[in-house]
């Protein structure tokens, strides 16, 4: 069985795969590295094999996970790596080590998939945008925060900002004006993510062709996927760079 990880800022998303497969078998989302060992030393009927590993993290703390796992699991770890070109893509950055490797794996992988033009949304802690050219040329893109930046920068800079999830989620059952400090705060931030993507699709009009494929992908994707017709909502958009990215025998 082959483990994939996606190290963010904030969470740690896993799946395994089958040695030759490329449908999960199970997958999750974790808080910490510790969380991590402790459920995948639950399933002890599933035997790792592999491990492949994209890290928004800093070196260091990439490294303390992977030879955790060499210890707990004695598996080997392949870690993705900057790229100037990968799969038909060529990586759009004046410095392509600069583009986060999250970013450059959804592309990747969304690029494989359609094989043409494509528009790639990503939403995170961080939301993201990035345009293909049907050639394969990286355009660039956009980062500005997400739901939960947004959330967690008014709570902190403003006192009277106080409420849990299960409010949070009650208060976007529609759009109205809010009329609570809940409502206001959700609705507001929900609709800046609209209004973000919103204005990628019409960007993606002027600078992609005609026959563009979207791709929404992201804990927070069915947010904007009802504003992008015909948009591909793919959660696991990066697993698929990363297996083109750091291919196992």
């Amino acid at each position: 069985m082959i483990l994939e990880l996606d190290c963010g800022n904030s969470f740690i998303k896993w799946r395994i795969i089958a040695d030759k497969g490329i449908e999960p078998v199970c997958g999750g989302v974790v808080d910490s590295d510790g969380a991590l060992l402790d459920t995948l030393s639950e399933m002890s009927a599933l035997k790792l094999t592999q491990c492949r590993l994209v890290s928004v993290r800093t070196n260091e703390e990439t490294n303390t996970l992977t030879l955790a796992l060499a210890e707990r699991f004695a598996i080997k770890t392949v870690c993705a790596v900057p790229a100037n070109a990968l799969a038909g893509v060529r990586n759009g950055y004046d410095d392509y080590r600069l583009l986060g490797l999250d970013r450059w794996l959804a592309v990747v992988g969304a690029y494989h998939l359609a094989g043409t033009a494509c528009l790639v949304i990503d939403l995170g802690t961080a939301v993201t945008s990035d345009f293909v050219a049907a050639d394969g040329r990286h355009l660039g893109g956009f980062i500005c925060p997400g739901m939960p930046l947004m959330r967690s920068q008014l709570k902190l800079h403003t006192r009277r900002i106080r409420y849990d999830a299960v409010d949070a989620n009650q208060s976007l059952d529609s759009f109205l004006p809010g009329r609570s400090t809940v409502e206001a705060v959700e609705r507001g931030c929900h609709l800046m993510l609209k209004g973000f993507a919103s204005t990628q699709l019409e960007m993606a009009y002027q600078y992609l062709d005609k026959d563009f494929v979207i791709f929404v992908t992201g804990g927070d994707a069915a947010l904007v996927s009802d504003l992008l017709p015909g948009a591909r909502l793919i959660p696991d958009l990066i697993f698929v760079g990363l297996s083109l990215a750091c291919p196992l025998p």
